[in-house]
């Protein structure tokens, strides 16, 4: 793979090795369901993201941390054949490799658990080893899947050497006013929107648009996603927009997100303008969900 030498994208956080396994339901509570399948992938929003900034053809760095066993081994190769520049990914002798279980329905939707192990270690030692990275950065994304002292530490790096800071709030938890002073541009789903705009129900594309309007009053520029009907944004400046999710037959609602905000951060690292990079990441995560797991890594 050929990519451009600047700008780059560095993606901050978490890699996990997943096992999907493939069920006719999700079991609810003291339910065991009996599946069809499993299958390992490699993932973590942080290492999904910075695959799907190398697809979109930009530069893509990945800082982040997995243990030292033949799961971590598995990450480090996946990473490899993306064409991601993973020198600033650490080995942490004695932490056992972030993984997580994922159990997907016939409609192509899923639940998840996540053991986080190895991310749990991240720090500002990785950021000061990743200097080199952070001097070059453009874009810096970063993710709920690492402790947020971190996430602040990458930030501020960043940004004093100029760069835009992408928050994906994923999973969901309470941001501190510290990170939140440090972002540029903020991605959310509908269940992350509800939790940090203070609304019931975010399920349509209205709901999207109502929620990125309450969360400029956090960051500079709110993106809000939501699912099949679409994604909303909206910025200070006054600008606002949305666009409906582009029809298509979803095979595997897995990694829509990711793939979304990598692309998002490629394309905005490449000069686009917001609705032109959001136009690009809505097309991105179409094409995802409309795509095998076996045939993604062709896209």
């Amino acid at each position: 793979m050929t990519l451009p030498t600047t700008p780059l994208v560095t993606v901050f956080g978490s890699l996990h090795y997943d096992i999907m396994v493939d069920a006719p339901d999700r079991p609810r509570k003291g339910e065991t369901v009996t599946g069809h399948a499993w299958h390992p992938k490699c993932g973590g929003k942080g290492g999904n993201q910075a695959v799907s900034v190398a697809r979109a053809g930009m530069r893509a760095a990945m800082i982040g941390a997995v243990g030292d066993d033949d799961f971590g081994m598995a990450l480090l190769a996946n990473l490899d054949r993306a064409g991601v520049d993973r020198r600033f990914v650490r080995t942490a002798p004695g932490a056992g490799s972030g993984m997580s279980v994922a159990i997907f329905d016939e409609g192509g939707d899923y639940g998840a658990v996540i053991v986080s192990g190895s991310n749990l270690t991240l720090g500002d030692k990785d950021i000061a080893a990743a200097s080199e990275a952070v001097a070059r950065t453009s874009v810096l994304l970063l993710q709920n899947e690492v402790p947020e002292a971190a996430n602040i530490a990458a930030a501020r790096a960043v940004k004093r050497q100029g760069g835009r800071v992408l928050l994906n709030a994923a999973p969901a938890r309470k941001l501190s006013s510290e990170l939140i002073a440090l972002v540029d541009i903020l991605v959310v789903n509908a269940i992350e929107a509800e939790s940090l705009a203070g609304l019931a129900v975010v399920e349509t594309l209205e709901g999207a648009s109502q929620a990125a309007r309450l969360l400029v009053d956090l960051c500079p520029a709110a993106i809000v996603t939501a699912g099949g009907e679409g994604v909303a944004c909206c910025d200070r400046s006054g600008g606002a927009f949305a666009l409906p999710a582009i029809p298509v037959k979803v095979v595997s609602t897995h990694g829509a997100g990711d793939e979304f905000v990598g692309a998002l951060a490629a394309a905005l690292a490449r000069g686009e303008v917001m609705r032109a990079a959001v136009t690009a990441a809505n097309a991105a995560s179409a094409l995802l969900v409309s795509t095998p797991e076996a045939e993604r890594g062709g896209i």
